[in-house]
This record gives C-alpha cells, sequence and structure tokens, in this order.
C-alpha cells in the first residue's frame, strides 16, 4: 500500500513535470540523470526555532530528511562535551546527523575565537556565520588554524552586511579557499540577482545552500513553499548537477514557523518529487 509519503513524492514529482518550469529543465539538461545526486537535502536548523530537538527530530523523521544544521537553540555553545555527546547520540537514532553549525553572528574576535571552538568540540568541518567584513582577515587565520570550512550567509536587502553572493565573493576571493559562501538563494533573489546563475558563477566558492523559494525578486519577496516561487527550481536541480555540487541543499523554512510542517513536507516533496523524475532513466528531461 502506497504510503503517505511516497504518495506525496510522487503528486508533487507529477506537478513538477507538469508545469511550465519544467520546460526549462528539459532545454537546459538534455540527457536523463541515472545516477544517484552528489548533493545531500537537509534542513538548516533555524526552520525549527520554536521547537525542541525532539519536536524537530520527529518533523524530520516525517519528511525523511537526514541532515541537520545545527543551531544553538538545540546546542548551545556552552555544551559540555558529554552533553555534545548526548546530542550527537540523539541525532543517531532518529536516524540524522549534524552536518554543520550556524548560522554564528560573529562581531568580535572573541565571538570567532568562540564559534570556531565550539564547532571543533561539536565535531563539524563547516561553520555557516555572518562575521563583520572588517573581522575577516581574522577569520583567514582561524580557518589555517582550524582546517575549517567558513561559509558566510547572506541575508539579501534587509541588511548591508552580505545581502548577496557577490558581496560574500568579492570581499573573500583573496583570501584562503576555506572561505566561502552559504547560499541563501531566496535571499540572493530578493536582491535581484539571479540565483541559478549565481550558483553556476560562484560554485567554488559554495559550500552550504539554504534551499529556499520566495513571492518576489524584491525586498518585499516572502518565503514561500518550495513550488509556489518565482525561482525555477527544476533549474536549479540542474544547475547543481551540472556543477557536481557534493554540499547539501537545506531547507531553511520561513513561512508559518510556529507551524510549520505542511510547509516543509510539501516543500521536501516537491524537491524530492524534481530529483527524482528529472534523472529518471525511463524518459528524456
Amino acid at each position: 500500500m502506497t504510503n503517505r509519503r511516497s504518495f506525496l513524492k510522487n503528486t508533487v514529482a507529477t506537478i513538477a513535470l507538469a508545469g511550465p518550469a519544467a520546460a526549462s529543465v528539459q532545454a537546459s539538461q538534455p540527457e536523463a540523470q541515472a545516477s544517484e545526486d552528489l548533493f545531500k537535502l537537509g534542513i538548516a536548523g533555524y526552520s525549527f526555532v520554536h521547537f525542541k530537538l525532539d519536536q524537530a527530530l520527529e518533523m524530520m523523521k516525517k519528511v525523511d530528511v537526514h541532515y541537520l544544521c545545527i543551531k544553538d537553540f538545540h546546542l548551545p555553545f556552552n555544551s559540555t562535551d558529554e552533553q555534545i555527546a548526548t546530542f550527537h547520540a540523539t541525532l543517531k537514532n532518529s536516524g540524522v546527523t549534524g552536518y554543520a553549525v550556524g548560522p554564528i553572528y560573529m562581531k568580535t574576535t572573541q565571538e570567532i575565537d568562540n564559534g570556531f571552538a565550539y564547532a571543533k568540540r561539536v565535531g563539524v568541518k563547516l561553520i555557516v556565520g555572518v562575521p563583520n567584513e572588517d573581522l575577516l582577515p581574522y577569520i583567514d587565520k582561524k580557518v589555517k588554524e582550524y582546517d575549517m570550512r567558513y561559509a558566510i550567509h547572506i541575508h539579501g536587502p534587509d541588511i548591508k552586511l552580505w545581502p548577496n553572493a557577490s558581496s560574500v565573493i568579492d570581499a573573500v576571493k583573496n583570501l584562503d579557499a576555506r572561505i566561502g559562501l552559504c547560499f541563501d538563494m531566496g535571499h540572493d533573489a530578493r536582491f535581484g540577482d539571479d540565483p541559478i546563475a549565481d550558483l553556476e558563477k560562484y560554485q567554488k566558492r559554495i559550500f552550504d545552500i539554504h534551499l529556499k523559494n520566495v513571492t518576489a525578486a524584491s525586498k518585499e519577496g516572502k518565503t514561500c513553499e518550495l513550488g509556489r516561487g518565482i525561482i525555477d527550481i527544476p533549474a536549479f536541480v540542474a544547475m547543481l548537477r551540472k556543477i557536481k555540487y557534493t554540499g547539501s541543499c537545506s531547507l531553511e523554512y520561513e513561512k508559518d514557523m510556529k507551524d510549520p510542517l505542511a510547509g516543509i513536507a510539501e516543500s521536501v516533496g516537491y524537491f524530492k518529487g524534481v530529483c527524482d523524475a528529472s534523472k529518471s532513466g525511463k524518459r528524456k528531461v
């Protein structure tokens, strides 16, 4: 008997291929993808800001997602080694892996020291951060010291600091290659840029992706279910494959944040449906 998850995935796959967005995939990817994708689907911890860890993990279980970018409200910066071990055991019991920490705002060298030490104790090799620009030379020093990647999160037109992908790349292009970008595709679009073109252009410095769609390419644009916004998700998936992206695409769902499960489930189902349908060996896409 088809369960609810399979029904949702199959339904959104049909929707994805039936709509106009599918035509762009057909044009951009001439041959079907038969192999497994290199990228992983995850969820950004901020999506669960109003929920305890066990509630967040239960939602992840329901939508069958297994990678989490860890936020400090689930694992505080001052956690002991024992608390960190318990946290990881809790994730493991739910079939979830914490692959990064952040976003972490860093306005002083002390906050940078604390953030890198925290990531090391948590056992991840990627920090999603929001540093003051004048502190980049110090971050350059820390990524070398810790051999850790640092992905700067962008925030669109809402704040002047790191509004889009190019603002980050221009600032870090002469720094250590381990300093790059957490590519929030929705905020990049809200700034007025093309997230699909930017994904290709800045691929070498994109270490993490916040998977998001928005209602408008302007400051007024709001997060919406992944298949309902202005960004062409099938074309974005095609570009992920073209550049052979190997990182995580973590859904950051900022709509209905006190009751997000329906929107998360629709978004995850749509993304999985697009991925599955467009790599099927039974048809060209």
